[in-house]
This record gives structure tokens, C-alpha cells and sequence, in this order.
């Protein structure tokens, strides 16, 4: 029986180029201090893809001194340069790249990633969540090749959650991907994207699966202040922490629901942009 929890700092959305310097200076910190076992970001390291908002990614990942593990998000695909995002969409991660999708052995726990970014979408809005099939048989591959008794948690930066309380189409094939997930019993699945924190459980014909979702380290917030999550993995459950700057309580922090996008929700009488939710300073594509 372990006898410590391991100890994982869950960060998402740091959005370099519009990065909350006191979040991360912060964040960095406690890392220092703290030493978790590892960090797992779930995406949308940047803002708009560009080399400089890169750059300064790959110095502050390259500077912790722990394990990491780094998802794609969507923002995180050349936007500016089609040809780039279609041929060679990781070529500015070069700095990072033997962490990105990384898997993290960790003992009897493994963290197993699951890419849901596409280069492309049959729908208008590339910015939600695409799981294909490939991508889902690489982290069904691995964790089926893990040893028996490994216990996993999944990583990822968009929420599998196909449809919304609201109705809200999100993640193509999120339903599929949790049915699979819940029959392998992983632990849970971290994710992104949506820039509150969330712990929710999702039933599925194969049973529930944990959905934790980390806030954002950006100044592009929604509705909860800038914040990540501490993950503790003990023999008898899974903790979860959103830890924040204003000391708000974890409850008050998480959301009951995951929503369609990142924004700010619209307020009565806000005139609805061209492309939705979405202002057209702001476009859904990155």
C-alpha cells in the first residue's frame, strides 16, 4: 500500500501573451516550494500561437523543476499560418517537445494523455473539442499496455462532454470517449478549455467517469479568479483543490456544468456577435 498521495498540480489555460504574471510568479512558488510529484497542463499554453507567446512558454515549463506533462489546446495551432497548422502544427513546441503528450509513470499511477485538438473540423467553430478515432485508440493502446494494477488518470484540454446541459454541442465523440474510459475505471479526466474549475461526475452506459477541470492562469477570465488545481491521489480516494489567489473556497470555485466556450456569459440585452458567443475581436479559431 502507498503510504503518501501523490501530490499534482493541474494547470490549464496560461494563454502566454495575455498570462497573469502574479498567477504564474505564484504558481512558480509553490512548485518551488511544494515540490508536487508532477504538473499537468492541460493546454492553451498561448494566446494566438505566435512564436514570442512560444518562446516564453517553453523558458517557463523548461524552468520547473519537476515532471511535466503538456497537452495541446486550441489555441495552441497556428492560426496565421494555415500551411504550418496542417503540416507541422507542433513545430513551435520544439523547446518542450519531449513533454508534450507525454505519458507520466508515476509509480501505480499513470498519467495517459488524450489529444483532443484537430487541424481541421466538419463545422465552423475549430475551436471545441474533436476526438478521433486514432487519438483515442493511442490512449486506449496505453493504457491497456500498462501494467495491471495501474491505476490512471487521463489528460486532455477539452472536456468529453459531447452535449451541454444547455443543449450545447462540445467535444465530437466525447461520449464515446468516456464510455471507454469508464470501462477501463480510470480515475478521472483533467482537462481545460473552459477557464473555471470543475469536478463533475459523467454517467455512462459503461458506468461514471470523474471529469476535473482546471481554471485558467490568464487574465482572461470568466466567472472564478485566476487558479489551478492540487490533485492529491491517496489508496482510498482522489482530492481535489482549486487553489486561488483570493482564497475563495474550492465549492464556491467550481462550476455545476460545463459551458459552450471560454467567454464571459452574455449579458441581457448584449447583442449576440456574427459568429455567436464569440466578439469578433475574439475569433473561435486559433
Amino acid at each position: 500500500m502507498r503510504q503518501e498521495p501523490v501530490k499534482l498540480f493541474h494547470l490549464s489555460d496560461i494563454h502566454f501573451g495575455l498570462e497573469d504574471p502574479r498567477a504564474l510568479e505564484w504558481v512558480e512558488d509553490c512548485i518551488a516550494s511544494e515540490r508536487p510529484d508532477a504538473v499537468v497542463i492541460t493546454g492553451d499554453l498561448t494566446m494566438r500561437a505566435r512564436h514570442r507567446e512560444f518562446r516564453a512558454a517553453c523558458e517557463w515549463i523548461s524552468a520547473l523543476d519537476v515532471p511535466v506533462t503538456v497537452e495541446i489546446g486550441n489555441h495552441d495551432m497556428p492560426y496565421f499560418n494555415p500551411i504550418e497548422r496542417f503540416f507541422d502544427p507542433y513545430k513551435r513546441f520544439r523547446g518542450i517537445r519531449s513533454v508534450v503528450e507525454a505519458e507520466l509513470d508515476l509509480g501505480d499511477i499513470a498519467i495517459v494523455p488524450l489529444k483532443t485538438t484537430a487541424r481541421a473540423q466538419w463545422r465552423t467553430n475549430w475551436s471545441k473539442g474533436w476526438i478521433t478515432r486514432p487519438a483515442l485508440a493511442k490512449t486506449l493502446a496505453h493504457i491497456d499496455a500498462l501494467p495491471e494494477g495501474t491505476r490512471v488518470l487521463v489528460s486532455a484540454h477539452h472536456p468529453l462532454v459531447e452535449v451541454n446541459h444547455h443543449g450545447n454541442v462540445l467535444t465530437k465523440r466525447g461520449g464515446h470517449a468516456l464510455e471507454e474510459l469508464a470501462r477501463r475505471k480510470v480515475l478521472g479526466v483533467m482537462t481545460g478549455h473552459v477557464h473555471d474549475p470543475f469536478d463533475l461526475v459523467e454517467q455512462t452506459p459503461s458506468g461514471p467517469v470523474r471529469m476535473i477541470g482546471a481554471g485558467t492562469l490568464s487574465k482572461r477570465i470568466r466567472s472564478t479568479p485566476p487558479s489551478f488545481n492540487q490533485i492529491l491521489v491517496t489508496d482510498q480516494a482522489v482530492l481535489v483543490e482549486a487553489r486561488n489567489l483570493e482564497h475563495v473556497a474550492t465549492p464556491d470555485m467550481q462550476i455545476d456544468d460545463v459551458p459552450e466556450d471560454a467567454m464571459p456569459p452574455r449579458k441581457p440585452g448584449e447583442p449576440v456577435s456574427p459568429v455567436g458567443a464569440v466578439p469578433p475581436v475574439d475569433p473561435p479559431v486559433y
